[in-house]
């Protein structure tokens, strides 16, 4: 008479069967410990996307004149991207009494480029309402649904912390935000200060240091229509999104 396998011993023998196929399907050389362990198969991810803006507010009490001028990007973060890619990051702001706009020219280079050729580029805003002049909103017409620029915190002298957002129609959002310095670096505190000020939608783990070092004497660029900004986040030069850079 056969044995009468309970429900108990039947489980095990399928973990038992489970088992056996994934050493089998192993490729030689490697095991369980490496397969569920190694670089290879955990890689660091964000987590899932979103399609809405964090809620966020302007500095009050905003001096837009005293935040206008040079400034370094001394950290970085975008949504899409996940790995540190660009160094020497300037902006200069400066703001047009005649039509109203702020504009940000702005130039950097790719970290790992061996020419270090300065890519140039700009971003224009305008301030829907002058009660709150902290919150700007993109001019570019390229541009779909509503992109906001909020600053949210700054002492005009030494750092000054931007976010950008953009939502798009069946679209994950794409959220970027800036640590600007009037020098090539800020302080630990005054980072971790900032840091600490970001949305809990910023994973800070993802944003990167943009080294300032021995940026003087790049190379200038010799396209006609060099990178901008970029929309959608990190892509190949072909599929990069661009504005005909202005300057």
């Amino acid at each position: 008479m056969p044995t009468i396998m309970g429900r108990n011993g039947s489980l095990l023998l399928i973990a038992v069967l489970l088992i056996i196929l994934d050493v089998w399907l192993t490729p030689v050389g490697a095991n369980l410990w490496t397969r569920h362990n190694s670089n290879a198969y955990q890689t660091r991810r964000r987590s899932g996307p979103s399609n809405r803006c964090p809620k966020v507010g302007a500095i009050k009490n905003f001096d837009l004149e005293r935040m206008m001028g040079c400034w370094h990007v001394v950290q970085y973060y975008a949504s899409t991207e996940e790995l540190p890619e660009y160094a020497c990051m300037r902006s200069h702001f400066s703001f047009s009494k005649e039509d109203q706009h702020i504009t940000m020219n702005f130039s950097y280079i790719f970290a790992e480029d061996p020419l270090r050729e300065k890519l140039v580029g700009n971003i224009t805003w305008m301030i829907p309402k002058f009660q709150e002049p902290g919150h700007w909103q993109h001019t570019e017409d390229i541009y779909e649904g509503i992109y906001n620029t909020y600053v949210l915190d700054t002492d005009y002298d030494t750092w000054g912390l931007v976010m950008h957002c953009a939502e798009k129609k069946k679209q994950p959002r794409y959220l970027s935000a800036l640590l600007l310095s009037r020098k090539t670096s800020l302080a630990d505190n005054e980072i971790s200060f900032l840091r600490g000020k970001l949305p809990r939608d910023i994973d800070t783990s993802f944003m990167f240091d943009i080294g300032q070092e021995s940026c003087d004497n790049l190379m200038e660029s010799s396209r006609d229509d060099p990178l901008a900004y970029v929309v959608n986040g990190r892509q190949r030069a072909k599929e990069i999104f661009k504005i005909v850079n202005k300057l």
